[in-house]
């Protein structure tokens, strides 16, 4: 009963989000555009991460692995990077800006019972890595390549655990945040990058330091 429900949550959300891009799309068409997918310009180009080795994946990274496998495979037919235009940057937008605004933040050990969890937040709640999963296979749907989007472990502001999701774009690596519906350059969002997904096999790879954080457990 309780995967019949996240299902239909799933498949609400989602139906919104969809309606909202072919909306996006067909007033962008008469040169209308909306509020929501111009809120921020294409982005200048920028700076790409650079990854320096093997990372230790997070456990609960793996066992979400293990329920969706094909959620974390890694397709090295497909690109590695996404060119950004117009459209696309207003589909990315509207993505992330919605779920921002339909999943309730709540910790795993509220949602889950749990210190760690990772899911899809299929029924409208979880924290940080949650919200960037369900974005994924959103961005996924809507035709972007799921090589060019990797789960990314950082220390946030508060000096704590925090996921992100990277989209590796031909103008440098933009972070899609639940903190901030404002789309950034990793240069410039205040944080210190951990580790993300590898983009040539399933694992992770370090972006600078994989001491810490074993979770990612910040709302």
């Amino acid at each position: 009963m309780r995967n019949e429900f996240a299902q239909r949550r799933f498949s609400i959300v989602r139906r919104t989000v969809m309606a909202g891009l072919a909306l996006a799309a067909g007033l962008g068409a008469v040169g209308l555009g909306t509020t929501e997918a111009a809120a921020q310009a294409l982005p200048t180009m920028g700076l790409s991460a650079t990854t320096t080795g093997a990372a230790r994946p997070i456990a609960a990274w793996a066992e979400f692995c293990e329920r969706y496998p094909g959620e974390c495979a890694v397709d090295r037919t497909e690109a590695a990077s996404v060119t950004l235009t117009p459209a696309l940057w207003q589909t990315i937008n509207t993505i992330n800006r919605r779920i921002n605004r339909s999943v309730d933040a709540v910790t795993d050990q509220q949602h889950w019972h749990s210190a760690d969890r990772w899911d899809l937040a299929e029924d409208g709640r979880g924290d940080c890595e949650d919200f960037q999963l369900l974005k994924r296979r959103l961005l996924v749907q809507a035709g972007l390549p799921r090589r060019a989007l990797r789960m990314t472990v950082v220390i946030d502001e508060k000096g704590e655990g925090h996921a992100v999701l990277t989209i590796v774009t031909n103008r440098g690596d933009l972070i899609l945040d639940n903190k901030t519906s404002t789309i950034l350059p990793w240069t410039q969002t205040g944080y210190t990058f951990v580790k993300r997904e590898s983009q040539e096999a399933v694992g992770w790879v370090a972006l600078g330091r994989d001491a810490s954080p074993v979770t990612a457990a910040n709302r």
